[in-house]
């Protein structure tokens, strides 16, 4: 068999393979209109439990007030960055403070998107990173959270996918923690927005 025949084979396999699939679900776009409130715990307790498995850590509040606590008790005495500070200053800082526009409880993954985020950077650089969530913004699955982001009227250049504390690992599999991104993340989700 030649490279161009074992091509055509793999291409024939996927095809078909692809046909024989299940049809993806046709899922809402704005699940929680349609959801009791014992769904919306349901999710936000498996997205705190996801979140804590990858070593990031979640409070989950009942205000915006009792969540600015939180985010004071946290910062208390580091240097907190800014949205618009300079890229040296952000280097500088000890936490960066920003919005999540969705989560994923499946994984514990937060969804930040530049288009309403002033600063990418401000949840990159800093070694801690504190995100506030409304518990109506985490959805149960990725496919969920791709779904309500295409339905916007445009697609935002750049989302950001966070699961946890920056990790690497090297060629022996020695895992660091904190290399290219915040040693601790702290995800404060918000019940009543």
């Amino acid at each position: 068999m030649n490279t161009g025949d074992a091509r055509t084979e793999i291409l024939r396999s996927i095809r078909a393979h692809l046909a024989a699939s299940a049809p993806e679900p046709q899922i809402k776009a704005d699940l929680y209109e349609s959801v009791t409130e014992e769904a919306v715990a349901s999710v936000v307790e498996v997205f705190k439990r996801n979140v804590e498995a990858v070593d990031g850590h979640c409070v989950v509040v009942e205000s915006e007030a009792e969540g600015e606590e939180v985010v004071k008790r946290i910062t208390e005495g580091k240097k907190i960055a800014s949205a618009n500070e300079s890229r040296a200053d952000l280097f500088r800082s000890d936490v960066g403070v920003t919005r999540a526009q969705a989560g994923i409880a499946e994984t514990g993954t937060l969804v930040l998107d530049s288009s309403v985020e002033r600063n990418r950077l401000v949840s990159l650089v800093p070694p801690i990173h504190v995100a506030i969530l409304n518990a109506s913004q985490i959805y149960a699955t990725l496919t969920e959270v791709l779904k309500v982001l295409q339905s916007g009227a445009e697609l935002s250049p750049a989302i950001t996918f966070i699961t946890g504390p920056s990790r690497t690992a090297d060629i022996e599999l020695t895992l660091a923690i904190g290399v290219h991104g915040p040693q601790e993340l702290y995800v404060i989700v918000v019940q009543n927005n």
